[in-house]
């Protein structure tokens, strides 16, 4: 909208409000002036009548009788004249009225009457009940000789409404109306006019833009303040232009800067309310497509430390460096726990908050600069993850290492001691089993930890030196190469061994990986279940559906009814020596990583390991394996 139709609007609708405002204005004043001046008229008239009457012949109808009866000329007034005059008693209930002769209702509830009640003189215009006719009352109190109230002297008259009276005049005042807001938008019309054209060639100006930099100048007629102007607009255009350019290149190289980083960016201003925020940082905290500029910091991260270190970065006006600890609920993956039940996860950030724009110390601590804030934040996590592992990996080998290293040399000593050498056969033979067993345990966990680097670097070779490739296999026979490779353990505890698997099941595996993922799990299973029980294994193929769609995956299960696994420590058993009973773990002879390792060959085989148990009832270890 120019600014011609601008200023014509504006100045048209004050004109009609000013005029709507005037007329309502004269409309109500010369109401009010109306009624005013007939309640005026009406009140000498009721005063005048009342003393040629005599107060003493008006007191008569109240004290004598309710049913007082008064001949024509007792009064001056009949149902032939204009004025109606009605005699009311403190009850409410009429003692005589001039043009009613049957009983009326009560008037106690009237304004008048009350007011006159009271001892003052009431007023009131309304509708007549009994005549239907809009009349103006005036009603004054009468008193006898103790100067006591005994009735009220009511005086009325019909009046016709304002509206009616004004009637023969409204068709000229509506004319005078129209002609005078003709005239006025005509005047306004003119007076916009004359505004707005001498600003249309500014605005052609401005909506040139970079053309008009290098076009002809108009050689239309303008004044020598339009011209320099217009010089000065141009110049201007032409400044504005290249750093609209200059900015624009600034913000694309600044967007592809943000977008092509790892790191979780914000800027937040003084008040820590959020001014920009790069993808990385929506996925991250879930901001999505809302506007980052209608939430705080604390909305988007929900992090009160978050909050503190951006406030300490601005009111110090120095570069801050710390490390937070942020939550999130997520369904873990690992083990199979009910949909209802979430797993607390924590994630590691390395949080880096610098000021952008100067410097809040305390020495200008009052200062008025708008300070603000870019936080970066760099997930730290899996190095975190892995430092821990590294130093629990070296503690667990450690540990593990040292009581046989310990047996070994303190036997070996003792067999080298000329006093034991020279003893019975049967005491250095125990010494010696005890060096072999321990022996044993030393190589089962370089084995184990040689397997499992070798998992892990995806450099598991046979003997031939040639790295196994995924193959179709009878996975039946996976299953009974890995019976038959236990089957000494499992007679030996008068373990029952039952196999389901269809003869027809196929599926592709590294065959090898498979089978040392069966023997660990059906190893598990033994160790630890009792004497003279059972165990199942099983194995199928199941349809499943998830958000990429319907997709096969092959199921291999081994279930015992051992001593079970204590829910809180579903979650890690697959971690490398993780042990729920240590004491019982170093019985059973193993090694910690049976578990780790079937997990890194299901990953192996983009699969994943679960676990389902609960303590006392025995365990489900389960392969999924998708195909």
């Amino acid at each position: 909208m120019t600014i011609f139709k601008k200023s014509l609007l504006t100045l048209g609708i004050a004109t009609l409000g000013f005029s709507a405002v005037l007329f309502i204005s004269v409309m109500v004043f010369m109401n009010s002036l109306y009624y005013e001046v007939n309640i005026q008229g009406l009140g000498n008239t009721a005063k005048t009548l009342m003393k040629t009457i005599g107060e003493d012949r008006i007191a008569r109808v109240f004290e004598d009788s309710r049913d007082f009866e008064a001949d024509d000329n007792y009064f001056p007034i009949n149902e032939n004249d204009p004025y109606r005059l009605t005699l009311i008693a403190p009850s409410g209930y009429v003692n005589w009225d001039s043009h009613i002769k049957e009983r009326l209702v009560n008037h106690i509830n009237r304004v008048e009457i009350i007011k006159a009640l009271e001892g003052s003189e009431g007023v009131s215009h309304r509708e007549s009940v009994s005549t239907n006719i809009h009349r103006l009352y005036y009603a004054i109190p009468v008193y006898n000789n103790d100067n006591d109230i005994i009735g009220v002297f009511r005086l009325s008259i019909s009046i016709p409404g304002f509206a009616a009276r004004v009637s023969p005049i409204i068709l000229s005042f509506i004319i005078f109306i129209i002609l005078f807001l003709i005239t006025a938008f005509w005047a306004i019309y003119m007076f916009s006019r004359s505004l707005s054209s001498s600003l249309f060639r500014l605005v052609n100006i401005a909506q040139a833009g970079t053309s008009l930099v290098t076009s002809q100048q108009d050689i239309e007629p303008a004044s020598s303040e339009f011209l320099s102007l217009e010089k000065a607009m141009r110049a201007m255009t032409a400044e504005l232009n290249l750093r609209f350019e200059q900015a624009k290149a600034e913000g694309n190289r600044l967007e592809a800067i943000l977008n092509g980083m790892s790191e979780a960016v914000f800027a937040v201003d003084s008040s820590l309310n959020l001014r920009m925020v790069n993808p990385n940082a929506r996925e991250m905290f879930n901001i999505g497509n809302i506007n980052e500029k209608n939430i705080s910091l604390l909305e988007a991260t929900r992090s009160i430390d978050l909050v503190d270190i951006a406030n300490n970065a601005i009111n110090s006006g120095s570069v801050i460096e710390r490390e937070l600890t942020f939550h999130s609920s997520i369904a873990s993956s690992a083990v199979n726990i009910p949909d209802n039940e979430k797993v607390r996860r924590a994630r590691q950030f390395q949080i880096y908050a610098s000021p952008l724009s100067g410097e809040k110390t305390a020495k200008n601590s009052n200062s008025n600069d708008e300070c603000s804030a870019v936080i970066v934040m760099k997930d730290i996590t899996r190095l975190v993850k892995l430092e821990r592992v590294r130093k629990d990996f070296v503690a667990n080998v450690s540990h593990e290492l040292r009581t046989p290293i310990q047996l070994v040399k303190g036997f070996s000593e003792t067999l080298l001691d000329s006093e034991i050498s020279k003893g019975n056969k049967k005491q250095i033979t125990h010494y010696i089993e005890i060096i072999n067993k321990n022996a044993c345990i030393m190589e089962n966990l370089t084995n184990d930890l040689l397997i499992l680097a070798n998992i892990e670097n995806n450099d598991y070779e046979n003997d031939s030196n040639k790295i196994y490739d995924m193959e179709n296999h009878k996975v039946l026979s996976l299953i009974e190469e890995a019976v038959s490779a236990l089957k000494f353990q499992a007679e030996k505890k008068q373990i029952e061994i039952n196999v389901n698997c269809p003869d027809d099941l196929n599926a592709t595996l590294q065959g090898l990986l498979i089978t040392q993922a069966l023997i660990n799990l059906i190893d598990n299973g033994i160790k630890y279940s009792q004497s003279k029980s059972k165990l199942w294994i099983s194995a199928k193929n199941s349809e499943s559906e998830d958000s990429s769609g319907k997709k096969n995956e092959l199921i291999i299960e081994v279930r015992d009814k051992g001593i079970g696994i204590p829910a809180e420590h579903l979650e890690r058993i697959f971690e490398r020596f993780y042990r729920v009973d240590r004491s019982r773990s170093k019985e059973a002879g193993g090694t910690g990583l049976g578990l780790s390792i079937v997990r890194h060959i299901a990953l192996l085989h983009n699969g994943k390991a679960e676990a389902e148990s609960h303590a006392g009832e025995g365990s489900v270890l389960r392969i999924r394996i998708p195909q």
